[in-house]
């Protein structure tokens, strides 16, 4: 097999590329003056099990448009197999009209993927889990939540944890940390605001007095539900929050919000490159680079990826 990256997370790829010890194909992915995106891989792919990483972050009709164009490429190139491994599926939010006249840009972009030469696609923490019904090819999204529990237990298994969901529509996911996690009490902030311009009503159900609350979520953007859900944890009795977050997209302010925030902690994974050579304050990354590289070695082989979460 080899492993092609675009420029969305070269760290991300590079770590894959150790761990499986297989160096990244060659290729140049640049642009023309007028910022149009040109591929050209200086390796024969011909027959070969091709693994594109490239996440569809910020900028992300850029990168979309880089990982289309490289498929594009190794597709013409005669690549037996080409699997999109896509750490970070942008336009996610997207999965359903929530009004007239709006779009599915999820099913867009699926539909993109799959006619630029896609044969399966690899993810991590879709938004919603429907969005693997949007393709037509084999698709296998990758649960975070193991990464997180192994680090929560190594740093956190001596205090009262509960698991908080910051919605009710992640009361799934929060479980599922919950079961890994020795089957933690489990919360959850119920959101309302009672009329527009008024700020949002942060009810918690369940009891999380003197508890060490673990708050999770799949994408931080602004963060401002995460920190409003802090807020309220710390007003009914709680004795730390630290929040865990597979994709930390921290768009505009955020970073500085959490620092302001009851937060003690967040921590996202590297699925989407930041691009500062230091840590924020308060926000702390783990990598996903190991979980990447076992399910894309068990895809090449045809094994179970699965079996990565019994």
């Amino acid at each position: 097999m080899k492993l092609l990256a675009g420029n969305s997370n070269l760290p991300l790829a590079k770590a894959i590329s150790d761990y499986l010890e297989l160096p990244l194909t060659r290729a140049s992915v640049r642009r023309f003056a007028d910022e149009e995106i040109f591929v050209e891989i200086h390796e024969n792919v011909r027959g070969e099990d091709v693994f594109l990483i490239q996440s569809t972050s910020y900028p992300a009709n850029d990168n979309l448009m880089e990982l289309l164009i490289c498929m594009d490429a190794l597709h013409r190139a005669s690549a037996k197999r080409i699997t999109a491994v896509v750490p970070y599926f942008g336009y996610a939010r997207q999965d359903r009209k929530p009004g007239p006249r709006t779009p599915i840009s999820a099913k867009l972009v699926a539909n993109l993927v799959t006619v630029a030469g896609a044969d399966r696609v690899l993810s991590v923490d879709l938004h919603a889990g429907q969005i693997q019904g949007f393709f037509d090819i084999p698709t296998d999204n990758l649960f975070g939540a193991p990464v997180m529990s192994a680090d929560i237990q190594a740093r956190f298994a001596d205090r009262p944890i509960t698991v908080v969901s910051p919605d009710v529509g992640g009361v799934v996911r929060a479980r599922s940390l919950a079961k890994r996690l020795n089957n933690a009490p489990l919360a959850i902030v119920d959101k309302r605001r009672e009329r527009a311009g008024e700020s949002e009503v942060m009810n918690i159900i369940g009891d999380v007095s003197g508890r060490f609350c673990v708050l999770i979520d799949d994408i931080v953007d602004s963060a401002g539900t995460l920190c409003n859900a802090a807020a309220a944890l710390k007003q009914q009795g709680a004795t730390d929050v630290v929040a865990y977050v597979t994709h930390g997209v921290l768009s505009g302010g955020a970073a500085a919000r959490v620092a302001a925030s009851e937060l003690t902690e967040l921590v996202v994974t590297d699925s989407i490159f930041s691009g500062e050579t230091v840590e924020q304050d308060r926000i702390r990354r783990l990598t996903i680079a190991p979980l990447l590289a076992e399910a894309i070695r068990r895809i090449a082989d045809e094994s179970s990826v699965s079996s990565l979460f019994d």
